[in-house]
C-alpha cells in the first residue's frame, strides 16, 4: 500500500514542497529553449527521504499528465514513489513516470531526469545513430558520442530500463531512445535541463556540418582531456563562497 505523503516526517514533506517549486520552475526551461511542443516532454526530481542518502524510499516530483506548460504551478506537480505510484497530487502523473522512476530506483548518483522530443535529437533518434563526438563542446558535457537507447514502448519500466542499460557504459548524461527521443540525467533536475538544452544543440549543429561534408572526429585523448578539465576545474563550483554568502544548494534549502 502507497504511503502517503502527511504520513512522511515534516522534513521530507518541506522538501517536497521546495522541489515542487524548483520542477515547476524548471519546466518553463523546456518551451524557452525550444525542446518541446504542446503538453510533450517532462522534468522531474529525486526526493531523498532516508537522511544516510538516495535509496528505494525515496520519491520523485514530475509533470502532471497532458498539461499544458503554462498552466503548470508547484502545487498541480505531482509525487510518485521508486515503483511509480502516486503519493500526493490531484492529477495523473505523466505517462514517463515509470521510466523516471526506474532510473531513480537504479541510479542512485541521479538527482534529476528529463524527457523533450527536440526536433534534432529526436531525429538522430530515429535514425538509430549516435551523435558522434566532433564537437569539443561535446566533450566537454558528454565526454563522447552521445548513444542510441534501444527501441521501447511508453505504459512500464521498459524505457528505464534501456536508458539505465545504455547509460551505465557511458559517460553522457544523455542517451537518445531509438524512434522516441532523448533522455537525459543530472546530479538534480536544472542539471538534467542543462544537458536537454546541450544536446539538441549539438544535434543541430553536427546535423548541419554534415550537410557541409563529413565532421572531422577529435582524438580519445583530447576528449578524455576536454572531458576532465570542464568536469573538474571549469567555471566557479571549486571556489569558495564569500564570507556571508551563501551557495545555491543554501538557498534551495532555506525555502
Amino acid at each position: 500500500m502507497t504511503t502517503p505523503l502527511d504520513a512522511y516526517p515534516d522534513d521530507v514533506r518541506a522538501a517536497v514542497a521546495t522541489t515542487r517549486e524548483v520542477v515547476a520552475r524548471l519546466h518553463a526551461e523546456l518551451p524557452r529553449w525550444g525542446l518541446v511542443v504542446w503538453t510533450a516532454g517532462n522534468v522531474s526530481q529525486r526526493v531523498v527521504v532516508d537522511p544516510a542518502g538516495p535509496g528505494a524510499r525515496d520519491l520523485l516530483v514530475i509533470k502532471p499528465s497532458g498539461v499544458t506548460y503554462d498552466e503548470l504551478t508547484p502545487e498541480s506537480m505531482v509525487v510518485c514513489d521508486l515503483d511509480g505510484n502516486l503519493v500526493d497530487g490531484t492529477r495523473a502523473p505523466s505517462s514517463d513516470t515509470a521510466a523516471h522512476a526506474y532510473v531513480y530506483a537504479h541510479m542512485s548518483e541521479v538527482g534529476g531526469v528529463v524527457h523533450t522530443h527536440s526536433t534534432y535529437a529526436t531525429a538522430w533518434a530515429a535514425r538509430a545513430e549516435p551523435v558522434p563526438c566532433v564537437l569539443t563542446m561535446m566533450a566537454d558535457e558528454f565526454g563522447g558520442d552521445i548513444p542510441i537507447g534501444p527501441f521501447a514502448l511508453i505504459g512500464d519500466d521498459s524505457i528505464g530500463r534501456g536508458i539505465v542499460e545504455t547509460l551505465r557504459e557511458s559517460r553522457s548524461p544523455a542517451v537518445l531512445m531509438r524512434n522516441h527521443g532523448p533522455f537525459t540525467i543530472g546530479r538534480d533536475a536544472k542539471a538534467a535541463v542543462k544537458a536537454a538544452v546541450m544536446v539538441e544543440e549539438v544535434a543541430r549543429t553536427v546535423h548541419i556540418s554534415r550537410q557541409l561534408g563529413e565532421p572531422l572526429p577529435i582524438a580519445q585523448e583530447h576528449v578524455d582531456s576536454l572531458y576532465d578539465r570542464y568536469q573538474n576545474v571549469y567555471g566557479q563550483g571549486t571556489a569558495a563562497p564569500a564570507a556571508g554568502t551563501t551557495t545555491d544548494t543554501e538557498q534551495e534549502n532555506a525555502r
